[in-house]
């Protein structure tokens, strides 16, 4: 068994997936990197084959119809043998001291008496034109020590364990029954979400691990491009509304930190929905909270009071402008344009 499996979802990724791959490999044996190939129409399948060739036993490709990047993670997901797993997106990359440390101490985690279940690092915005990078530390975590739920602190507004944070055991992520929709963006969300409540061991290591890009125009965390894939925005945020009641999460710390990630989620349609200024947009948020309140009246309530939600229901002026703060947080969570 490897120790940690990457994926590397890949659509029509020829110019940076090697980049991407490069930063992975001096894992060495250690490690295992699933280059998912979902379907490109360019030479990204050519060039998943020839890192195979010249790297056997470290790199696999992996070859599906279009699925979209949660069916991508899936195959990533079902094709795994390592015994924690990653997702790197395919214009991302990793800081090599970083990533010394942590196979060092997940190597040193897989041989303890409790068993690890999710492992969480820092990662870096690298957005393109900005030369002070933004870097995404989570202080609500004990450092460097094995830690659960009741140990974890009070998370700021705007610090959210993303999924470029995070890396999960293999199993686990099978035996809580995660599988991604296709063809939907966002579903990062729903990846980092679902597995929460199974995890019980975690460890946080205050390294700059992950290097988050943007500044692709394309990118799915551009603003132009969000707005103009609402629906699926809309869909994951009810797919997570949907997951779970969290009245009934036993543990207080764990509760209190699922909420705050839906009502973030929530804020975010919301407030690309009010961006866009459509008819059929403002329709579509008052259909959001709408569903919102018929399928669980207490969490409706509970995430209008909260200062995010109610800011994005607040009527005038003064209103807007307290929109307009909660857009600026929610744009430093996902790093959008």
């Amino acid at each position: 068994m490897k120790l940690l499996t990457f994926a590397i979802p890949c659509y029509n990724s020829e110019a940076y997936m090697e980049n991407c791959i490069h930063s992975l490999l001096p894992g060495g044996e250690d490690v295992e990197i699933l280059i998912i190939d979902d379907g490109s129409k360019d030479r990204t399948a050519e060039i998943a084959d020839e890192y195979e060739k010249k790297f056997p036993g470290i790199v696999r490709a992996i070859h599906q119809e279009n699925g979209g990047h949660g069916e991508a993670v899936n195959a990533g997901i079902r094709n795994a043998t390592g015994l924690y797993f990653k997702v790197v997106d395919s214009d991302d990359w990793v800081d090599g001291e970083a990533y010394a440390k942590i196979l060092t101490k997940l190597k040193e985690l897989s041989g303890g008496d409790q068993t690890l279940d999710l492992f969480v690092a820092n990662y870096v915005y690298e957005k393109v034109g900005v030369k002070r990078k933004k870097v995404m530390r989570y202080s609500a975590l004990p450092k460097d020590v094995l830690f659960t739920w009741k140990d974890v602190g009070r998370f700021r507004k705007g610090q959210y364990i993303l999924m470029h944070s995070v890396i999960y055991r293999t199993k686990l992520l099978r035996e809580c029954g995660l599988t991604l929709p296709k063809h939907t963006f966002y579903v990062d969300n729903i990846y980092v979400y679902k597995p929460l409540p199974s995890v019980r061991v975690m460890y946080y290591m205050d390294v700059d691990f992950y290097r988050y890009y943007i500044g692709r125009e394309d990118q799915s965390v551009n603003e132009k491009v969000m707005i103009g894939r609402i629906d699926q925005q809309i869909r994951v945020n009810k797919i997570m509304i949907d997951e779970f009641d969290l009245w009934k999460i036993q543990n207080r710390r764990l509760r209190h930190y699922m909420f705050n990630y839906l009502e973030i989620i929530t804020v975010i349609s919301t407030i690309m929905l009010i961006r866009s200024g459509t008819p059929e947009n403002l329709d579509k948020k008052r259909e959001l909270w709408k569903y919102i309140k018929n399928r669980d009246i207490r969490l409706f309530h509970h995430l209008r009071a909260g200062i995010m939600g109610n800011a994005m229901n607040l009527p005038g002026k003064s209103g807007r402008k307290i929109s307009v703060a909660a857009y600026k947080l929610s744009q430093k969570v996902v790093g959008f344009n």
